[in-house]
């Protein structure tokens, strides 16, 4: 096997464009679940309204980039108030119950023929990402190396504007995190009654959190829609809230450089497993009782699994974590 070409597919896998995405994505989760203890299982649904709420303005009104951005940031404080009002006085457990309910109807809507209109339905909302190529500073067309694999010039812009984003973010995170704000989240995830007998206002900061993780988690769906040039309705299951778990579990909870790393490694093992088993099978060297081509996508997600798991097992706090910051208050 080519395991020169194994090794750059997988790397490149884990540090491509939409890999920022969903480290965007998971950003948003860690600061609900790493930093204050919410169980958000409807990050998926804060996703799908940063990209169609830029996508629609800017197909459906002719609005610039610029004017339209503004649009994902109130629709996304919206949701998470729609979402923190009725739920954050309550145990965590509701939370996670509204959020993951949310996140589906906010997928069948933009999925509905109902609306397509609109959403654009089944077909995803396209035509909204050309300025992309125009903002980029050198050829879209011109071609560049990174190990054995080739990317155009505006495959390589999107991949260098994603993780600048991410690096931009993560730094906004790392400051807020550390500033007496970010103290009292803490203090919300160990012993919310704690911090409610201190004087604090536990619903506010909540809210806060879930409004900040939002709005990052939507720049996320926005991104994945972005580089795919086209806002699709599937992107947006339940999957990609999973995902953004698996990313911050494996990088650790409450770091900020957890979701990063946990991207990188999550998108790598699944990406190499699969160049592995796509050669071997291709060179007759597995049976084929065990993979063939009906099942070959979730016999490469079991052997990722089994990876990842192991991982975790040996690391449970993830690369980063600290085991006291595993647990949170789930009351």
């Amino acid at each position: 096997m080519n395991w020169d070409l194994i090794f750059w597919n997988a790397l490149y896998a884990g540090i491509n464009a939409a890999s920022a995405g969903y480290c965007l994505v998971a950003i948003g989760l860690n600061v609900h679940v790493g930093y204050t203890g919410l169980l958000n299982f409807g990050q998926a649904g804060f996703a799908a309204v940063g990209a169609y709420a830029f996508a629609i303005p800017i197909v459906e009104f002719g609005w610039a980039w610029y004017l339209a951005l503004p649009t994902v940031f109130v629709c996304s404080i919206v949701l998470a108030l729609l979402l923190g009002i009725p739920t954050l006085r309550l145990r965590a457990d509701y939370l996670a119950i509204v959020t993951i309910a949310a996140s589906e109807i906010i997928r069948f809507f933009v999925n509905s023929t109902r609306f397509t209109w609109l959403t654009g339905g089944s077909n995803g909302k396209n035509g909204w990402t050309g300025f992309f190529q125009d903002l980029n500073p050198v050829a879209n067309d011109a071609r560049y190396s990174i190990g054995a694999q080739t990317v155009d010039g505006y495959r390589l812009f999107m991949l260098s504007l994603g993780w600048s984003l991410v690096l931009l973010i993560s730094l906004l995170v790392w400051a807020l995190m550390r500033s007496p704000w970010g103290r009292v989240l803490k203090s919300i995830r160990e012993d919310q009654d704690a911090a409610r007998a201190l004087g604090k206002n536990v619903l506010a900061f909540k809210m806060q959190s879930l409004i900040l993780g939002g709005l990052i988690g939507s720049l996320g769906g926005l991104w994945l829609s972005a580089q795919k040039q086209s806002a699709q309705p599937n992107e947006f299951a339940t999957t990609l809230t999973f995902f953004a778990f698996t990313i911050i579990v494996l990088g650790g909870l409450g770091r900020v450089k957890g979701p990063i790393v946990g991207t990188v490694i999550f998108f790598f093992v699944i990406q190499f497993v699969d160049n592995v088993l796509s050669q071997a099978t291709r060179r007759n060297k597995v049976p084929d009782w065990l993979v063939d081509s009906s099942n070959f996508g979730q016999v490469k997600f079991i052997v990722a699994g089994l990876v990842l798991g192991t991982l975790v097992i040996f690391r449970p706090q993830g690369i980063f974590g600290d085991r006291r910051e595993q647990v949170f208050d789930v009351r």
